[in-house]
């Protein structure tokens, strides 16, 4: 749809999807069903210490309009509903959370190749509104974000950001939480079909002196197997490994580990989706 800069939301997402993508301490089940009607099913079990959660999920795609419906083992009910091109270079997304009736949220998005605009409604009587803009080019582009209570009359959030895209790489630096934090990422490929890659991220919080310096990156075993791994300067320490048991069916292993911990007792995940 757009050749533009992409929208607010992407910046910084190749770094963030690197670090924390498929990292999982919990074991966790997933089946994927598809038919050539376009409905996609998945169903999900996650065991968080001594609980089980599970939920199901509906995908159904008819040409622009795209409808996902979950519903998870407490009796909740998300439903989010988009529309592509109901007016050119547009997209409009409805949402809605049940039993909870104050959760609508309506979005619309503007692509043009050199801005693209978002604006998000909240669906009750005193309405939120978050607003993005981005400009620039799909190699260098800027952005901001505004949150506005129409309760309080004030401003619940602001963020700024940048990103630079080359061919092989990828840097974005981003002032958020009113301007008390800024984040810098960089990304580099480390082959032509960037299936590995070298992943650097640095967070300072000014209101209270904080620092946190996270490295980490994928690759590429072969064409079955990507092995994922990260470490921050407090010692917490990430590492997965992802394999294509049979066509589209990934088994996903990964463990998490607090390396200044006295007891240093890892914790596992177990991730396995198939998707046939």
């Amino acid at each position: 749809m757009n050749k533009g800069p992409g929208l607010f939301a992407d910046i910084g997402k190749k770094a963030k999807d690197l670090l924390t993508k498929d990292y999982n301490s919990d074991q966790k089940f997933s089946v994927s069903t598809y038919s050539d009607a376009g409905v996609a099913l998945t169903s999900t079990a996650v065991k968080k210490g001594g609980l089980l959660a599970g939920d199901v999920a509906t995908l159904y795609k008819y040409k622009n309009t795209t409808f996902d419906v979950k519903v998870d083992t407490e009796s909740n009910i998300s439903a989010t509903f988009t529309f592509t091109d109901l007016l050119p270079s547009t997209k409009t997304v409805a949402s809605i959370k049940l039993p909870d009736h104050n959760s609508g949220k309506l979005e619309f998005q503007y692509f043009h190749d050199h801005a693209t605009f978002t604006t998000a409604v909240a669906l009750n009587q005193s309405p939120a509104i978050d607003v993005t803009a981005t400009i620039g080019t799909p190699t260098i582009a800027f952005g901001a974000e505004a949150g506005y209570d129409t309760t309080s009359g004030s401003f619940t959030k602001y963020t700024a950001g940048i990103s630079v895209t080359k061919p092989d790489s990828y840097a974005s630096i981003i002032l958020g939480d009113k301007g008390d934090s800024i984040r810098a990422s960089y990304v580099h490929h480390l082959d032509l079909l960037k299936k590995s890659a070298a992943v650097g991220e640095i967070t300072r919080r000014f209101s209270s002196n904080e620092n946190t310096f996270t490295v980490g990156g994928s690759f590429a075993v072969d064409h079955l197997t990507v092995v994922k791994a990260k470490l921050n300067n407090h010692g917490k320490l990430g590492a997965l490994v992802q394999h294509e048991v049979i066509p589209k069916s990934v088994l996903t292993i990964s463990s998490e580990v607090d390396t200044k911990a006295l007891d240093k007792n890892p914790r596992f995940g177990l991730a396995i989706a198939l998707k046939p």
